[in-house]
């Protein structure tokens, strides 16, 4: 392969991402998933001493296929490779590796990313993303042009699946979650986007009354709807419908959102109400805060509400503030003690568990605690607000042509960062990810551009809704003056 093609093989927030057919075929999948292998062996062998790699995929177009196709090129690299028996969510791969030993996995997914996308993620056997240092790596062999003989044979299968879902059934009283929701009078919708955690709530609660949890775009759909499979509002039209049409004066609903490879979650609360990480690792911290007797540190992530940090000091627990990305959080995770992590786009994961993000287990925490409170989302939610906020928050997100675009506009905000924002005076400004402006408590502007996409996104929270309308209006009039 020439230089050039090999340039485009870069690793973004989380994996190898590229178009299906361009950027990601099956000559460049086989070159990174040597040059992975490879280097799970070199980091990892000696500590692991295994040479099992799992080899999971998502439900994207040809996911499955490729999965396959790459079992040969694993096994020539003189592993063992161990295929999934059905499309399976990355935290099931991660958490199988971490459990059963093995090296590492690979996972062909693009997560969140539009239907013409699909990636790489490689996991190690502490269930978690690599780190960057470990993925410059993976760069550097295939700048190296290393190739191997694929050998053929027959594949080992394994039900990834329901492994991890029977260790998840067996930390929660399903029975009892079950019954308290019913008496609740409270109905739970989960909506899978069309992805690979579909039936998989209906699997945990499949011995108790079905009627508390039903499952909505649960059938496969390589289009995902026409939308990503990403767990925002905008993409949640059908789970909207569906919980006012169910909502009566007697029965509440909540609705439950899993990403495309089912490591992210959002939520939908009993009014009506859109609840990103932002909202619900807050209520992890508080209802957990709770019942757990520890004071292990939090992990957030540059674009996270300062309610987090708010609501962690006030449990004496110290914050700390990372890069946009699970594999910061894991790594962190994985070195010492930590109460739970999460980021802005639906990842959250907990200490006591796994050093990854898992909707999943995110999803039971959450009706456990509903459960346990006797208590909606949105009461609790409410109360957070009232202790901890004011706090009004937004995500817009910016598409540019090209990357090339997307360089011009970042290059202009650095070489031209204000002192005001209109009449707020700036406190201080933070480039850990991004250009984060900081105006006060519960009040900045990060601008931050993505790793794999020719897209910026602008966020910002507020201690008022008309700070947040006028901060980003001006955050895109600022864009705007690019090149003028």
């Amino acid at each position: 392969m020439t230089p050039d093609k090999l340039d485009k093989i870069k690793f973004g927030t989380d994996g190898w991402r590229g178009i299906i057919g361009f950027d990601f075929n099956l000559s460049n999948l086989s070159r990174v998933v040597v040059a992975a292998c490879q280097e799970l062996h070199y980091q990892y062998y000696k500590e692991v001493n295994s040479k099992k790699i799992i080899i999971g995929y998502d439900r994207r177009f040809m996911a499955c296929e490729f999965a396959k196709q790459i079992v040969p090129f694993v096994r020539g690299c003189g592993f063992e490779p161990i295929l999934s028996d059905s499309f399976v969510t990355t935290p099931s791969c991660s958490f199988y590796a971490k459990e059963v030993g093995c090296l590492g996995a690979l996972v062909i997914t693009a997560s969140h990313n539009p239907y013409n996308w699909l990636g790489l993620k490689i996991k190690s056997f502490n269930g978690c993303s690599v780190d960057e240092s470990f993925t410059s790596e993976v760069e550097k062999r295939l700048m190296l042009g290393n190739s191997i003989e694929k050998i053929d044979g027959i594949n080992q299968l394994v039900d990834i699946k329901k492994f991890h879902l029977d260790r998840i059934k067996s930390l929660f009283d399903i029975d009892f979650i079950s019954k308290r929701l019913k008496k609740m009078k409270l109905r739970i919708f989960v909506d899978s986007m069309h992805g690979s955690a579909a039936n998989c709530m209906a699997e945990i609660f499949a011995a108790n009354d079905l009627e508390v949890i039903s499952e909505i775009r649960k059938d496969a759909d390589p289009f995902f709807g026409g939308k990503p499979p990403e767990p925002l509002l905008n993409y949640a039209d059908d789970l909207k419908q569906i919980l006012m049409k169910n909502s009566t004066n007697e029965v509440k609903t909540l609705g439950i959102i899993f990403d495309g490879d089912g490591d992210r979650i959002a939520a939908i609360d009993e009014k009506g109400r859109y609840s990103s990480t932002q909202d619900l690792l807050p209520y992890f911290i508080c209802y957990l805060g709770e019942i757990k007797n520890n004071s292990y540190p939090v992990l957030k992530t540059v674009s996270g509400s300062d309610i987090i940090k708010n609501i962690s000091e006030s449990q004496n627990r110290d914050v700390f503030e990372l890069p946009v990305g699970f594999k910061y959080i894991a790594e962190k995770m994985i070195k010492e003690k930590i109460f739970i992590g999460g980021e802005e786009s639906g990842g959250v994961g907990f200490g006591d568990f796994m050093p990854e993000r898992d909707a999943l287990y995110a999803a039971m925490v959450l009706l456990n605690g509903i459960a346990e409170k006797s208590q909606y989302l949105y009461e609790t939610l409410d109360e957070i607000q009232e202790d901890f906020g004011p706090s009004f928050y937004k995500r817009i997100d910016i598409k540019f042509p090209n990357q090339s675009e997307k360089n011009n506009v970042k290059e202009f905000i650095i070489d031209n960062i204000p002192e005001n924002i209109n009449n707020h005076k700036l406190k201080s400004i933070s480039k850990i990810d991004g250009i984060k402006l900081r105006i006060d408590k519960n009040f900045w502007l990060l601008f931050r551009f993505s790793g794999t996409e020719p897209l910026l996104r602008l966020y910002c929270e507020a201690p008022k809704e008309s700070y947040l309308i006028e901060v980003l209006e001006w955050g895109q009039e600022f864009i705007n003056l690019t090149g003028k």
